[in-house]
């Protein structure tokens, strides 16, 4: 059990990216007040577990009425994963003006926290690992990510812009590389040699 949690684990610490929200968490945040940031934190947490634990319990049966199968997300996915990491890989993302009062859902809860590749990575850990696992990972990755939004002012003093940036670039490859595993599972499995 523990050996499913921490392979389940991994590819979803990548697809958080808790580290390469940061820059954009402080840019967003950084004229605000202490509490105001931590209630932020919070709502962009439930937010995330709601989307992502939503979608475990839903996505199969979306597959099911749509006939999809899991072959067919894991190429749809794995391509989808490749594009995000190649984009956060090639145009960082832009700051925008975001209302205060949708800031903790749009964009830190989904997308930043939980989004295409946290949701792709579930649903395959899922069906890898089984439920109790994915649960645990993604409850546990989304509950480092508030840790480590919470220490952002320390993080960033430490790491610096270029530091996160650095290390978001180097998730970004892991997350291409995870990309093509998919693909690749996905055409053995709609193949039929897996």
């Amino acid at each position: 059990m523990l050996k499913n949690i921490l392979l389940s684990f991994i590819p979803l610490f990548v697809a958080v990216d808790a580290v390469g929200i940061l820059p954009i968490f402080v840019s967003l945040t950084e004229k605000f007040p202490a509490q105001k940031r931590r209630r932020i934190i919070l709502q962009s947490l439930i937010t995330a577990t709601c989307l992502a634990v939503g979608f475990i319990f839903l996505g199969k049966a979306v597959f099911k009425l749509l006939n999809i199968t899991m072959g067919d997300f894991m190429v749809a996915g794995g391509v989808v994963l490749f594009c995000i990491a190649i984009i956060d890989i090639i145009i960082p993302g832009k700051r925008r003006r975001i209302p205060d009062s949708e800031l903790a859902a749009v964009p830190l809860g989904t997308p930043l926290i939980v989004g295409p590749a946290v949701l792709t990575v579930s649903l395959i850990s899922l069906e890898a690992y089984g439920l109790l696992a994915t649960l645990i990972s993604i409850l546990s990755n989304i509950i480092l990510a508030g840790f480590i939004l919470l220490l952002s002012n320390i993080l960033m003093k430490i790491l610096g812009i270029a530091g996160s940036r650095a290390l978001s670039k180097v998730t970004s490859l892991l997350l291409a590389a995870i990309a093509i595993m998919l693909i690749r599972k996905g055409i053995m499995f709609i193949m039929g040699t897996e």
